[in-house]
């Protein structure tokens, strides 16, 4: 089991080192927002809205004011102050950031208790009433009173969806055609470390701890909100206790605990309830998926059509818009796509890992199935027919692709080559037995970044970045970028992270942080190289001798000593291949431009393949996982222990996604049902057994300097469609709607 951990590196791949981080956080060294001691600290505790729709005719807080310790609350009454931040990437999670009296979703903040201790808060916050004058609310797809938007024209950053050719014409004289409707659930993030924010004020100064994927963006947004110079405000995060993209944008919260610290004078604390995360924050909309693919008799497809619906909520017009990766997975021919925003009464739906491709490519890579079972064409022959190296959009060549590389490593692995194609044709006693495919694909993203990197005569190396650590291993492969560089031991590297006194990185999103964290380090640490160098050319020994990363600690001592310097200190900017001249400075500014993906000169994506089987009884319709194979080709891997457990862990997601995951919403009050981690159902060690990562070498000089693609949401992606598709070939039945439930395959 160690070997299969720590994989041995193949050609462009890293050391397996541990993590630089395992002992702290196994022996809870690690600090964790929540965690940081401060002075005196008073506690918050939220009080949420009770209906859906509505508004609050009165807020009876005499009762809770009366709780011995109660230190104040906040309600719409005493929070003016407060500015608006704007809802978008970069900003707010949400519209909806007073507290009434209009209510626009259940579980929306209404009041804030604060106490001299938690116990007191909640108490005081059980006792807060309010009176509302409710309308009836609309929950989900299928109610009445939803309204429904092109995204196209609501949307700033979808105003474009993927379209080629004829597609009507194209499907209509296909000889083979798929048409069908798919569908995914609310899902939440519900990572395990709760949402939480400290704020501590000492003058004009302001600091705040609370677990972000954002540093700049959320001490930027914190500024806005306070109406103070973002110089005045320090975040801090170096440990995030899991986000998957719940973390990357500013809440309503974190302006209340600051507003509330600065009239107290003392620091306040909040953590909020798990049940209020569901509500508080954001979470996976709930999408349907019209697909039509139209083939001819030898699997070439000639048109494709895909219409999105996502629900949102009423004041915003988030969507993730994910056709424009599937549009371009495949050599379509044409091509027609169109998104919807569903407006309902609930709260603003966020980025969840991978979040425009694993609903999008769920129903494709479901479609694909569905097509290569009519044509009686193998799964994996229909995606190495339909292969291609360039946009069908637009013909932009890939900078690198290794689709069909992943599907042949991972099918021997496998022994796909056993599969018979027909239905319930294999069979163990009381078990059917199905084999399914899928593919994983996710945008290679990346970023402007800034990194301060300081050697010392000794060797010892410090790197300081606010990159963010959410469980990714961002210190480790940080570490080793600069400890290969500069040609020094990984022990001799010191990362600092997570701090909005650091230069600034991207959002720990779009599995960018390696790439763009990595290059900017990497750029430093050649500057650094560039002056030791020079220093070299300068004696006879250096001219005869060369200057290497890895000359050695006495040639590196010699070199200090002759610059007359105990460091050497080097700030490098990074700004990827068509980013804007001034990406830095609105990085500091708390702004993110991504490049990567469809944009620029080539396609850049990483790509895997995904074999699953299932066993369904014959007589229950219990669901099993047995094995799940995955190969995946994403460039340079930093490290291939870290790297196999973010594809280990993604996968083990995609089956929790296809089986179990799904936020049970009561349609009549449009609340969340099940918002605990008792009912919210998610695997749990019994439901995982062979999980087989295959790292594929892939070289790709293109995407940035580090050679990176990003690998933490790839794997993911294809898992669900894998499993979904070997459930039609255990019982030959289709279920089109995640997630894939006992009760579902009894119905059938």
């Amino acid at each position: 089991m160690a070997a299969d951990a720590a994989p041995e590196p193949k050609a462009n791949m890293g050391q397996p080192v541990p993590r630089l981080d395992a002992r702290l956080k196994v022996t809870g060294e690690a600090r964790y927002a929540a965690d940081f001691p401060v002075g005196n600290p008073a506690y918050a505790f939220l009080v949420t809205s009770a209906i859906a729709k509505g508004r609050i005719i009165r807020l009876d807080t005499e009762s809770a004011r009366a709780v011995p310790g109660v230190l104040d609350i906040l309600t719409q009454d005493n929070t003016a102050e407060l500015k608006e931040v704007k809802f978008g990437s970069g900003g707010a999670s949400t519209s909806i950031q007073k507290l009434g009296p209009e209510i626009a979703h259940d579980g929306q903040i209404i009041a804030m208790v604060v106490a001299d201790t938690f116990e007191a808060a909640r108490e005081a916050a059980y006792k807060v009433k309010a009176t509302y004058a409710e309308d009836k609310p609309s929950a989900t797809f299928g109610d009445e009173g939803l309204k429904e938007e092109d995204a196209t024209k609501v949307s700033e950053r979808h105003k474009h969806v993927p379209k080629v050719g004829d597609a009507d014409a194209a499907l209509a004289s296909a000889d083979v055609l798929v048409d069908a409707e798919y569908g995914t659930p609310t899902q939440h993030h519900n990572p395990i470390e709760l949402f939480a924010t400290t704020c501590v004020w000492n003058g004009g100064q302001l600091t705040i701890y609370e677990p972000t994927q954002f540093v700049y963006g959320l001490k930027n947004s914190l500024a806005k909100k306070m109406d103070v110079a973002p110089e005045n405000v320090r975040a801090i995060s170096p440990y995030v206790g899991g986000a998957f993209g719940s973390k990357g944008q500013f809440t309503p919260r974190t302006g209340l605990v600051a507003l509330a610290a600065k009239k107290l004078n003392r620091p306040v604390k909040l953590v909020v309830t798990r049940d209020q995360g569901f509500t508080t924050a954001t979470y996976r909309a709930e999408t349907r998926h019209h697909i039509r693919l139209g083939a001819r008799r030898d699997g070439k497809i000639t048109g494709y059509s895909h219409e999105g619906w996502e629900i949102t909520s009423r004041p915003d017009a988030y969507v993730v818009a994910g056709v424009e990766d599937s549009a371009r997975i495949y050599g379509f021919g044409a091509v027609q796509t169109k998104v919807n925003a569903v407006h309902a009464d609930r709260n603003t739906p966020g980025f969840m890992r991978s979040p425009p491709v694993v609903p999008y490519i769920y129903a494709l890579e479901s479609a694909m199935d569905e097509l290569a079972a009519r044509l009686a064409i193998d799964p994996v022959e229909l995606r190495r027919i339909n292969d291609t190296m360039h946009d069908p959009i637009t013909g932009k060549p890939y900078s690198s692709r290794s689709l069909m590389r992943c599907y042949d490593e991972a099918a021997k692995a496998f022994d796909w080559s056993r599969r018979n194609p027909e239905p319930r044709s294999m069979r163990d006693g009381d078990w059917f037995i199905g084999l399914g495919c899928a593919t994983a694909v996710y945008p290679t993203h990346v970023g402007p970044a800034a990194a301060r990197v300081r050697m010392l005569a000794n060797g010892e190396v410090q790197v300081q970045i606010a990159a963010h650590e959410i469980g990714n291993g961002a210190y480790t492969v940080i570490g080793q970028m600069a400890a290969e560089r500069l040609g020094v031991p990984l022990s001799s590297v010191k990362v600092e992270l997570g701090d909005s006194s650091l230069p600034p990185a991207p959002v720990a999103g779009g599995s960018n942080t390696t790439a763009s964290a990595c290059s900017a380090v990497l750029k430093a640490c050649d500057a650094i190289r560039v002056r030791l160098a020079r220093s070299v050319a300068t004696t006879d020994r250096g001219r005869a001798a060369g200057f290497a990363a890895d000359n050695g600690q006495e040639m590196r001592a010699d070199l200090f000593r002759r610059l007359g310097v105990g460091a050497i200190e080097e700030y490098a900017e990074f700004i990827p291949r068509g980013g804007k001249p001034d990406a830095v400075k609105q990085l500091y500014a708390g702004q993110v431009a991504m490049t990567g993906g469809p944009n620029g000169e080539k396609l850049m994506y990483a790509f895997g393949a995904e074999f699953v089987e299932v066993r369904i009884n014959a007589l229950t319709r219990e669901i099993r996982v047995p094995r799940i194979v995955g190969a995946f080709a994403a460039g340079r891997l930093m490290n291939t222990r870290t790297a196999r457990s973010q594809y280990m862990g993604g996968m083990i997601w995609g089956i929790s996604s296809a089986l179990h995951e799904a936020t049970e919403i009561d349609k009549a009050r449009a609340r969340y049902v099940n918002d605990n981690l008792a009912d919210y159902l998610v695997p749990v060690n019994a439901d995982i057994d062979r999980v087989e990562v295959i790292l594929v070498p892939e070289e790709d000089h293109e995407v940035n300097p580090a050679g990176v693609k990003g690998i933490g949401e790839l794997a993911n992606v294809g898992t669900a469609a894998a499993v979904a598709n070997a459930v039609y070939h255990a019982i030959g039945i289709r279920i089109r709607e995640l997630p894939i439930r006992i009760e579902k395959l009894l119905d059938a």
